[in-house]
């Protein structure tokens, strides 16, 4: 049996000095823990073959698929702040391009396959929490509507990866859209190279946003587009409480996915100046900088296009801040559009903002946790306000809340079991806690038992049901099991 994989590789056929061809290194003893059966099917591949020791190879890097170009991407970007003229793909091999069932063309990359050019001093090795991390949070964002890439397999290597100790190391089947990167460009435009940014600039509109190849200034409408994708994406994020925690330049796709899941988490109580990254010091990426952060991320994108928008530069410059100017507009738009499915609303009202600003200020100031507030707010819709209530430290302190939200429903129409339903559609019950990712890692690195880690990912495909036998996973963590960190995979 021949595992076949339809590949089509469009970014291998642009210049060399996009990438480097990298063949992964062979790991020892490859052994498949998850296979994303569904994701297989909907990008043409069949899951019996990719569950064969012949396919585990190919998603463990033993094996080079027919088709395949393996190749390590270089790129540049700013981190924390700072520009690094080189970084690129130093743990991860791009096996090529699949146009799935849906027409879709997307990426298949191997994380933790081995050493590249562009690893500096690392071992381009995976450990496996990180695998699995990734594997859980960016299959639970998918599960939640949040734009991302997917994970396709995880598989453990028979190997041992040293970080502070040794661990066991695992290889991620990552599936993005593609993998490009501000950071791609920012690559190019800092060696003066603009007939690379141009092709880039080229390769991405063709790829990702075709209506911007007919447009009188072409390269004006491919940096709106990614604004208005990206001011977009980060709205999802506030209205769920994720918090990406390492929002360089190299980590922002300009297809507008959620993408490179290292110290990323969840609130559990809201907190705008939530911090849980380890390598966050100063609080860069809190969770409520998000949206300034990618503002600045889309300003140093708009930097490398400017030649390609005009020679003449105050012409350039005028184009790009036309661009930039739509965020503010389309991030605050998809965000109150977003808490006011949230808040069980209908139709706009000229006080909805305020009274959406209000309740998270009531939760900031109580302690309340995010999720599960909101998911209360659906029962309190049906006149059963004590889950709500057992939110708040001081619960009478949401009464005048309570008074003015009642008032407001009153000039819709819709009766209180349509409201709630609707509320539950778009207020999750399930997300994945900090804690309940550690315990699957420990379980699976300290007991090899990968139980906790399925069973979390069944739950979390369904975010939106009540799923009685699963309630515990819902609640928050007590004090003895807060995890106060999170860390990069690297």
């Amino acid at each position: 049996m021949t595992v076949h994989f339809p590949f089509d590789n469009s970014y291998s056929r642009l210049p060399d000095r996009f990438f480097v061809r990298q063949i992964p290194a062979v790991v020892a003893a490859p052994k498949l823990i998850r296979l994303n059966r569904d994701l297989a099917v909907e990008l043409g591949l069949d899951p019996e073959q990719l569950s064969t020791p012949e396919g585990i190879d190919i998603l463990a890097g033993r094996t080079i698929p027919d088709g395949a170009e393996p190749i390590a991407t270089v790129y540049a970007g700013h981190q924390f702040g700072n520009f690094v003229p080189q970084l690129g793909d130093g743990r991860a091999i791009l096996l090529g391009e699949v146009v799935g069932q849906d027409g879709i063309r997307r990426d298949i990359q191997l994380k933790g396959s081995g050493r590249t050019p562009f690893s500096r001093m690392g071992d381009g090795r995976s450990a496996l929490g990180p695998v699995l991390r990734e594997y859980v949070v960016s299959e639970a964002m998918a599960a939640l509507g949040v734009r991302t890439t997917r994970s396709l397999a995880a598989v453990s290597t028979g190997e041992t990866v040293v970080r502070e100790i040794p661990l066991p190391g695992a290889v991620l089947t990552r599936v993005a859209s593609s993998h490009i990167r501000v950071g791609t460009f920012q690559f190019f435009a800092a060696r003066g190279d603009f007939d690379a940014v141009r092709l880039l600039a080229d390769h991405v509109i063709a790829r990702h946003y075709p209506e911007a190849a007919g447009a009188e200034r072409p390269y004006q409408a491919l940096l709106e587009a990614v604004v208005r994708a990206q001011a977009d994406l980060v709205a999802q994020w506030m209205l769920i409480g994720f918090i990406h925690g390492v929002m360089n330049t190299d980590n922002m796709s300009i297809a507008g996915e959620t993408i490179d899941y290292g110290p990323c988490a969840f609130m559990d109580e809201y907190n705008p100046q939530t911090v849980l990254s380890s390598i966050d010091a100063y609080g860069r990426y809190a969770y409520g900088n998000q949206p300034s952060m990618a503002h600045w991320n889309l300003v140093r994108l708009a930097e490398t296009l400017l030649p390609l928008m005009s020679s003449e530069p105050e012409v350039a410059v005028k184009q790009a801040e036309e661009a930039l100017a739509v965020f503010e507009t389309v991030f605050s738009d998809a965000l109150f559009a977003g808490l006011s499915r949230k808040l069980g609303l209908f139709e706009a009202r000229d006080n909805d903002r305020e009274l959406a600003r209000d309740l998270l200020n009531l939760m900031n100031d109580n302690g309340a946790d995010f999720t599960l507030a909101f998911r209360a707010l659906a029962d309190a819709a049906e006149e059963n306000e004590a889950p709500l209530r057992s939110r708040f430290v001081v619960p009478a302190a949401l009464d005048p809340w309570l008074q003015r939200w009642r008032l407001r429903l009153g000039e819709e129409k819709q009766s209180d079991a349509e409201r709630s339903a609707a509320m539950r559609t778009v207020n999750p019950m399930y997300i994945p806690r900090n804690h309940r990712i550690e315990a699957v890692i420990r379980a699976a690195i300290d007991h090899d038992d990968f139980g906790p880690f399925h069973e979390l990912l069944a739950v979390l495909s369904r975010p939106y049901d009540d799923q009685p036998a699963f309630a515990h996973y819902a609640e928050p963590p007590t004090s003895e099991e807060r995890v106060l960190q999170t860390f990069c995979g690297t």
